[in-house]
């Protein structure tokens, strides 16, 4: 887990500070897969700034997931710029949302904050390639290797009172 402590900025308001710092990302479970981060500690910009009434931060990096693809699942890298900002004020008075969850005890988990940014930058599919034909429904070959069909299925014996009354009118 990476963290950064704000015990040692001295800022005012106005005031920034940058930093690169290398943050350790941990593997994400995405649909009972799992998805690794390659390298598995990236260098991240961190910016910090003071505000009249609070602190911004903001971090970006760029980060690269090996996992399962979704339709076939063969190996699939997805690359990701990951941007993400985030608002603590210094007097919320019970208003949670005016306050980050990733700072605690004056400390900043850098870790947790990049996962829950990589998290938000994923598509809803990730896939080896963008027109991956998945596996065969029937056999369960990978029909990017293999594209065949096997005709028409057999009807269903349940729709077979159906069929007859389709027949006859």
């Amino acid at each position: 887990m990476t963290t950064f402590n704000l015990r040692t900025l001295k800022l005012r308001s106005g005031e920034q500070f940058r930093d690169e710092q290398e943050i350790k990302l941990e593997s994400l479970e995405l649909g009972g897969q799992r998805y690794l981060p390659v390298p598995e500690t990236v260098p991240a910009e961190l910016t910090i700034t003071r505000a009249s009434t609070g602190t911004v931060f903001e971090h970006a990096f760029h980060v690269r997931l090996h996992g399962p693809c979704f339709r076939c699942l063969e190996d699939a890298v997805l690359d990701l710029p990951i941007s993400a900002r985030e608002y603590h004020a210094n007097a919320a008075e019970g208003d949670d949302e005016l306050l980050t969850p990733y700072v605690e005890d004056d400390k900043l988990d850098l870790s947790a904050w990049a996962r829950d940014a990589l998290a938000l930058e994923l598509p809803d599919k990730i896939l080896c390639r963008a027109d991956c034909a998945g596996l065969c429904p029937v056999c369960g070959k990978n029909l990017n290797d293999e594209p065949h069909d096997h005709g028409e299925p057999e009807p269903d014996s349940r729709w077979a009172a159906l069929a007859e009354l389709k027949d006859r009118l």
